[in-house]
């Protein structure tokens, strides 16, 4: 008898760690969220080979509402879907994430999910520690992937180096629900951070910023423009798309100012001077199959 209640017991918590798994695995999202992104995917099939696939995105997701945290608000990480709602990190993802099944011809509901999967987070493994944080993991990891590339030339544009110290996470637990209710994620997340620290990296500092043939052949239109920031513990602090107006460059952006996806009508350049703890811009690419 104590043979088959250890047996019951043991299939009915397989069972449910089973079950635990698969719905850590599975992508949450609504029906509003798979009908656009189908919707999106089938509108753009029609468009032009030569389009810009990321400036094409971004304005189809111009004015979605700014909300910070959208990826906290479960018990466990699962792999977020949410279009109705956006920061400045899930915009680019999702914008990634059309493009990319565009690019490579895969346009179902279930390609996007598995691209914006293997976007944000480190070889497609859905977990907390292995969610792409800071940003610098995430130019790495996407590099990896052959998604992106960081522009880094030429030099006398590229000319300041940023000697990374990261911790703000770890620091300020309190500002992330998920380590809050479940501690055990701090020394995980501090470990990923101690990879980080040290490094160097090229960045464009923000009065150097100007409106020349150099910077346009230098920043193209649809480029990720990563906000590098001098707060403690932080790499980048904000990020968007690089498009070029006739007064000079201008970042496309899930914007916390404007409460939504904008197109920035300053410059980038007047933009950042508004802020003391911004200091310049590090440039990505995404790369065309």
């Amino acid at each position: 008898m104590c043979k088959i209640n250890f047996r019951i017991g043991l299939t009915l918590w397989l069972c449910t760690f089973c079950f635990i798994t698969l719905k850590a695995q599975s992508p949450q999202y609504t029906k509003q969220d798979s009908v656009k992104v189908e919707k999106l995917l089938a509108e753009a099939i029609q468009q032009d080979g030569s389009t810009n696939w990321i400036l094409y995105f971004s304005n189809k997701l111009m004015g979605i509402p700014y909300v910070a945290k959208t990826l906290e608000n479960n018990d466990t990480e699962r792999l977020v879907v949410n279009l109705r709602q956006l920061d400045c990190t899930t915009f680019v993802e999702n914008v990634m994430a059309l493009s990319l099944c565009i690019q490579k011809k895969q346009r179902s509901f279930k390609d996007f999910c598995r691209f914006l999967r293997m976007i944000r987070y480190k070889n497609g493994n859905v977990s907390y520690p292995t969610r792409l944080h800071y940003f610098t993991h995430w130019i790495a990891d996407n590099t990896q992937l052959g998604y992106v590339k960081e522009v880094q030339v030429p030099d006398s544009i590229f000319s300041s180096i940023q000697t990374l110290s990261i911790d703000y996470m770890s620091q300020h637990v309190g500002k992330y629900p998920m380590m809050m209710k479940n501690p055990s994620l701090v020394n995980e997340i501090s470990k990923k951070e101690k990879e980080l620290t040290g490094k160097r990296v090229k960045y464009i500092s923000k009065d150097k910023i100007s409106n020349t043939s150099a910077f346009r052949k230098a920043i193209l239109d649809g480029d990720i423009i990563a906000i590098v920031t001098n707060k403690k513990g932080l790499d980048t602090s904000h990020i968007g798309f690089a498009v070029w107006r006739k007064d000079g460059l201008h970042l496309i952006n899930a914007s916390q100012i404007h409460k939504k996806v904008i197109d920035e009508p300053m410059t980038l350049y007047d933009y950042m001077q508004k802020h003391t703890t911004q200091i310049g811009i590090r440039i990505i690419r995404p790369k065309k199959p």
